[in-house]
């Protein structure tokens, strides 16, 4: 098929753990000696784990899936799921344990953005340099070298050496050079998260030009999953190294992020890690419970729960505050109490509830914090437990028009009045 430009089958990769062999002829033999003798081996290092001879790890187990010229695939998934090793058996770095990868057309891997740039050489010398380890000609480079300094801004500094560059500035002119590499599949691994916003912006819409109006196929490994909202069409998740999930973008994202407390009604806060240390001592939060019996609200009834906490003194002036989140960690804003008195130390229980009326239809959750308030109006954190409470808005507006958070934002902000008609 013309159209078809990756086609991955059932492959595997496997790996073995551990250091394989000693780096010096003297280590290998320090290292038998001691195996002969049944003595540690003095040449590992510190905490480092003994594997036995064999011992391996499936990094990929039986992926396979195909992508379309065109076509937009963000892969995602936690720290060690496979997402790099996927790429780098696609951009030929290493070969897989088992199964074939089909690809139709050049490859542009930015796996390490600025790799290959000498610190001595100016940014021009470097883009030439970089683009013949990108597989591009003089040539080509000749062509488009104008282009590349104009995308990365940096024209000013391109005559001066790179170890000159602030990090940002290196990064900018290395992915201008990647991104104008002639290929039609483009391999890109969190090289968006460079320069400021604004670049950021750029870069984005440089992408989806290349994949609307020339055609190229973008594979792009993110844990943003705004980017992978604005840049892709279709989503891959990759857990422990197997597909869960490939499909729409929303639906790949909402699996990406779905915690196994999602439908959990009591959140236990006692050990629960803090984000530092000395918070929670005079005063813990022990437990959040919704009273309902349920997660899932419409947007116009009060979402009720118990809070409940210990103390070891008393306090004049304690305030909690609810930080709302939308499921993809957008901040979108604060519930917060009027203070309280607290007037003995022990367990206490507090009835909470606040209206989501301003939230769409959605999935959100909640950081809980509570601090303490002075005549000086001066903020103290007590506590603040780094536990999810992850709850759902699943009735919209009821004139029926359906919420699209990508293009409308997280927040109902209200109706608009009509006062006086001339119609």
């Amino acid at each position: 098929m013309d159209n078809l430009m990756i086609k991955v089958d059932r492959v595997s990769k496997q790996y073995r753990l551990g250091q394989i062999g000693g780096t010096t002829l003297r280590e290998e033999l320090q290292r038998k000696a001691a195996k002969l003798l049944k003595k540690e081996d003095p040449t590992k290092k510190i905490g480092e784990k003994d594997y036995e001879f064999g011992e391996t790890f499936m990094a990929l187990e039986d992926v396979s899936f195909e992508v379309k010229k065109g076509e937009r695939l963000a892969i995602i998934g936690h720290n060690g799921a496979g997402k790099s090793t996927l790429l780098k058996l696609l951009s030929r770095v290493t070969a897989p344990s088992t199964g074939g990868i089909g690809l139709n057309g050049r490859i542009a891997s930015m796996l390490e953005v600025g790799t290959g740039f000498h610190p001595e050489l100016t940014g021009r010398e470097n883009v030439y340099m970089n683009g013949a380890i990108l597989g591009m000609t003089k040539k080509e480079i000749d062509k488009k070298i104008d282009d590349i300094i104009e995308f990365s801004e940096v024209r000013q500094f391109i005559d001066t050496p790179v170890k000159r560059y602030s990090s940002g500035m290196f990064v900018k002119l290395a992915f201008s050079v990647a991104a104008h590499l002639d290929a039609e599949i483009m391999l890109m691994d969190e090289v968006l998260a460079v320069g400021d916003m604004a670049f950021q912006t750029k870069c984005l819409n440089k992408m989806n030009d290349l994949a609307k109006n020339e055609g190229k196929t973008i594979l792009y490994v993110s844990h943003n999953m705004n980017t992978v909202r604005k840049l892709c069409n279709r989503a891959m998740v990759l857990e422990h190294g197997r597909v869960v999930f490939n499909g729409s973008v929303e639906e790949g994202i909402a699996c990406y992020l779905k915690d196994d407390e999602d439908a959990s009604l009591h959140f236990d806060f006692d050990n629960a890690k803090r984000p530092y240390g000395g918070i929670g001592d005079k005063f813990r939060a022990l437990s959040l419970d919704f009273l309902d019996g349920r997660t899932q609200f419409k947007y116009n009834e009060p979402i009720v729960s118990r809070f409940k906490f210990k103390t070891e003194c008393p306090f004049k002036a304690v305030r909690l505050r609810a930080e709302a989140y939308y499921f993809d960690g957008t901040e979108i804003g604060n519930y917060e109490t009027d203070s309280f008195e607290v007037d003995s130390a022990g367990e206490h229980i507090l009835n909470i509830s606040f209206m989501p009326d301003i939230l769409p239809i959605g999935q959100y959750y909640l950081i809980i914090n509570i601090y303490e308030v002075d005549l000086m109006n001066n903020h103290k954190v007590l506590d603040q437990p780094s536990q999810r409470i992850p709850f759902e808005i699943y009735e919209d507006d009821p004139t029926g028009i359906r919420w699209n958070h990508e293009y409308m934002g997280h927040v109902r902000m209200g109706k608009i009045k009509v006062s006086d008609t001339s119609f």
